[in-house]
């Protein structure tokens, strides 16, 4: 049996009632500048994981139909939502010329965030948290598709290139294997810029079509890491 450490545990923020209700208001009054772009599934109004993977699918057959292969890389993120940069975030905030009010409200919620740690009955010290959004919170999986809605922007349908996210999950597809190369370091050039990390050992990469069983060259993150095949 594998040994268990602190990687395998995620903390879940536990909130009050009138901080969940607050946050809905929020949500509710500024929905607007919320919004992610049409590449991210998560979190969204009448959009769900089943419309995630319709998407996939038709590009997948379009792939296919036309005679080619679709090359797939699903990337994971390490400890996504705990490592989101906060100045980042507020600077994705501002390319969207949100209200000053708004902006502070954000910046005063998340920077005068504090926590503590239940372990059965034991509780650690109260201390601040200086990073990341609170998984459990209502506004998070908000912020954190802001946070890293400009990998949507690396597409190019023309050149048959797509990207797919759920949240923190992220899809890559590419009608050529070079391509797919290109996406993946162009992903990690803007994940890098917002202090983000692919784990490599909990992504991998595969193919779809009539060339899926021949043999091509590996897909490598810039530092030489390889997902899994």
């Amino acid at each position: 049996m594998k040994s268990l450490s602190c990687d395998d545990f995620r903390g879940i923020a536990i909130s009050s009632v009138i901080s969940k209700v607050f946050e809905h208001c929020v949500l509710d009054r500024f929905q607007k500048f919320f919004n992610s772009c049409d590449a991210q599934f998560g979190f969204k109004k009448g959009v769900g994981c089943r419309n995630a993977i319709h998407r996939v699918r038709k590009i997948v057959d379009k792939f296919i139909e036309g005679g080619d292969t679709a090359n797939i890389c699903a990337l994971d993120l390490t400890k996504a939502f705990d490592k989101v940069n906060h100045v980042s975030l507020y600077m994705k905030f501002m390319k969207r010329h949100i209200p000053l009010q708004l902006l502070q409200l954000l910046e005063n919620w998340l920077s005068d965030s504090f926590a503590c740690v239940k372990w059965v009955s034991s509780w650690c010290q109260v201390f601040q948290t200086i990073s990341g959004v609170r998984q459990g919170s209502v506004l998070s999986p908000f912020l954190f598709a802001i946070f890293i809605d400009d990998i949507g922007k690396i597409q190019n349908n023309r050149y048959g290139t797509y990207v797919i996210l759920y949240v923190d999950d992220i899809l890559l597809l590419a009608k050529s294997v070079t391509a797919l190369q290109r996406m993946l370091w162009l992903c990690e050039q803007e994940l890098y810029s917002i202090d983000m990390v692919i784990n490599a050992k909990k992504s991998c990469c595969m193919r779809v079509g009539r060339r899926q069983d021949k043999s091509c060259s590996n897909i490598n993150t810039t530092d030489g890491r390889q997902p899994k095949r």
